[in-house]
């Protein structure tokens, strides 16, 4: 659609432009029309060409299709026009009907879209409510009606057109209804489509309220224009100002600046007039040296100049970037100078740096960076305030932060350079706060791993102290016991022996316990595949299937310790809190290690918390470097992935 709309817009300026030639070679006695250039010319420049800039940047608003059809149509009527003076000066009358029934029908159509649907859709692409589609309609079927009864009048006696070749009786009624009405009833339907502007603004807010503005001042003043100075320049200029003030109003005072509007003109007139020398230069040339090859040679030179077009483009923007905003603006600049200062710093003390670099390549009051859960977790140059402008940093596909950037400084820059600068940065900006996360990131894991070490250090000192230490202390004061009775008393010393070997039995359960939290004897004896098909069956319900693809041995055992408790602790909360009746588990090797357990059961709640369980998987996985993903596909029950 989009390129459908440039090459409208294309088509419209070179039929006008046509259009102009045309009426040029006709002496200014024939023409019906003074000048060479009309209104209707104007209009078929300048709303196609705004219009098409409207749907590249907005293509989901009818406004800007409203432009650009009610434009294209209204620079079909000038060719038709001008054949309309060619075949009058050249005197053949009846050919005449034909462009007539032309004219009359693609004006009619473009009066429709451009002067009377436009003021009723504007500017979001709907009427002011639903109560106001009828009053579409009724104006579409009198443009209809109108135009019918024009193409179909009969023409008067004597007339040197001759008789209508499409003469249709019952029009005459309603051409001398509207000839003779008090006032031209296209002006009653004109005010009824302007009323509506007027009821948006009553009803609208402060910036709804302005974007009516810009288009109700540029048809008064239009108005007035041509009330005063019909077929002026003036005229002509304000006529141009209704598109351009629809444009401005609908992308609300942010994409178009004024000097926005000119250095884009001024781009436009260099590639068209570079690429233009260029072009008829070199046919000149081909033409002095290569008679019989002229053709070839006009080819060759269009696509030498469409060859040239991008970085002519390219130059010329750079230039009046220069011109515009000096070296503060410079995109080349900006960027070189954010490539050296962030090349040899890491992350943290790179972020800074490039914050600034926005800051002034902007040159707003300040602008920030959010890190949720960063080191650090906000980086600002200057002072942002309150009216701040916010949008996500974005690495591949993932939001890292968020952007905060000030209002303007002293020196305002247009929101089109704005928006280069930032598209220019941003990405920068976005992969350094990504390696402020990964850093952050790793840093909270190592932490988490010494404190894990730590806690498991006090856990194993508590229990070897206060466990097995006073079962041993115990035990030996009970062999003392038994040495100093087994004479006296052998009754009282082989009551003590039963004792001590029931505590030896407890000594022994300890050490297991210890070995087991350490890791579960079952890796060492059965493997991981083993281990796991042992966690398989421990209950009978739910119902779990193990599959193993690829060879699980050989596996680092920090590896097989994690892949087991990942397993173990998905299998107890399908046992105690998911009513499953069927759990599946697979562990596939490749260069990696896959663990997936999906049951049946009800699934995870809505508003779900990561408890302990859900949270020691996680950390297990991304202690080896890997991922933990826990989640409820559609058709219910609970998915748990590990990637190690």
């Amino acid at each position: 659609m989009r390129r459908l709309a440039v090459a409208l817009a294309a088509l419209a300026v070179a039929m006008v432009v046509t259009a102009a030639a045309t009426r040029f070679a006709i002496p200014a006695e024939a023409r019906v029309r003074p000048g060479v250039l009309t209104g209707d010319d104007v209009v078929g420049l300048t709303y196609p060409v705004l219009g098409a800039l409207l749907v590249l940047r907005r293509p989901e608003l009818r406004v800007g299709w409203l432009m650009l059809l009610g434009g294209f149509l209204m620079a079909v009527l000038g060719p038709a026009q001008a054949v309309y003076e060619w075949i009058s000066y050249q005197g053949d009358r009846p050919d005449l009907h034909y462009v007539i029934y032309v004219t009359n029908s693609v004006g009619a159509l473009a009066i429709l879209l451009v002067d009377l649907l436009l003021p009723l859709l504007y500017p979001d692409g709907r009427p002011p409510s639903r109560r106001w589609w009828p009053v579409a309609a009724l104006l579409t079927g009198f443009m209809v009606i109108q135009s019918v009864a024009f193409i179909g009048r009969r023409m008067p006696p004597g007339s040197k057109l001759g008789p209508n070749p499409l003469e249709m009786a019952w029009t005459g009624p309603i051409l001398d209804w509207i000839i003779s009405a008090p006032v031209n009833p296209f002006y009653i339907t004109e005010a009824i489509s302007l009323s509506s502007l007027v009821v948006r603004f009553v009803f609208a807010d402060a910036v709804r309220r302005r974007q009516i503005s810009w288009l109700l001042y540029a048809i008064a003043a239009n108005w007035l224009v041509e009330q005063w100075m019909p077929f002026s320049l003036l005229a002509m200029v304000t006529t141009a100002a209704i598109p351009a003030a629809i444009v401005l109003a609908v992308t609300r005072y942010r994409l178009y600046g004024i000097d926005t509007v000119v250095s884009r003109t001024l781009i436009a007139a260099g590639i068209l007039g570079v690429l233009s020398a260029a072009y008829f230069g070199a046919v000149a040339l081909s033409s002095l040296f290569a008679f019989e090859h002229h053709q070839i040679a006009g080819v060759g030179a269009a696509l030498m100049a469409g060859a040239f077009f991008q970085r002519l483009h390219r130059h010329l923007r750079h230039l009046l970037d220069r011109l515009f905003y000096g070296t503060a603006g410079d995109l080349r600049l900006l960027a070189g100078r954010l490539e050296r200062e962030v090349r040899s710093a890491d992350p943290a003390s790179a972020l800074p740096v490039a914050v600034e670099i926005l800051r002034d390549g902007l040159v707003v009051t300040g602008a920030a960076v959010l890190i949720p859960g960063g080191r650090p977790e906000r980086v600002e140059s200057g002072h942002i305030g309150e009216a701040f402008r916010e949008m996500p940093l974005v690495w591949h596909g993932e939001e890292v932060g968020r952007l905060l950037i000030g209002p303007p400084g002293a020196r305002r820059f247009p929101a089109a350079h704005n928006e280069r600068v930032i598209a220019a940065l941003k990405p920068a900006i976005a992969d350094i706060a990504h390696g402020v996360r990964l850093t952050s990131d790793l840093q909270h894991s190592r932490e988490r791993i010494l404190s894990a070490r730590e806690e498991e250090r006090r856990r194993l000192r508590r229990d070897l102290h206060d466990g097995l230490g006073q079962s041993l202390s115990g035990m030996a004061m009970s062999i003392n016991a038994v040495r100093l009775s087994l004479r006296a008393s052998p009754e009282a010393a082989e009551s003590l022996l039963a004792e001590l070997g029931t505590g030896m039995a407890d000594v022994t359960d300890n050490i297991r316990t210890l070995v087991y939290g350490l890791r579960p004897p079952a890796l060492d004896d059965l493997g991981l595949a083993g281990a796991v098909r042992a966690l398989a069956g421990q209950s009978d319900t739910p119902a779990v299937t193990v599959t193993i693809e690829g060879d699980l041995y050989g596996l680092p055992a920090a590896v097989e310790v994690a892949a087991y408790r990942i397993t173990q602790e998905a299998l107890t909360n399908a046992r105690k809190h998911a009513n499953a009746e069927n759990v599946r588990i697979t562990l596939k090797r490749d260069e990696r290690l896959h663990l997936m357990v999906a049951d049946d059961g009800v699934g995870l709640p809505v508003d779900v918390r990561a408890g302990v369980g859900l949270g020691s998987m996680r950390e297990r996985a991304a202690e080896l470097g890997g991922t933990c993903t826990i989640s409820s596909p559609p058709g219910g029950g609970t998915v748990i992935k590990a990637v190690i």
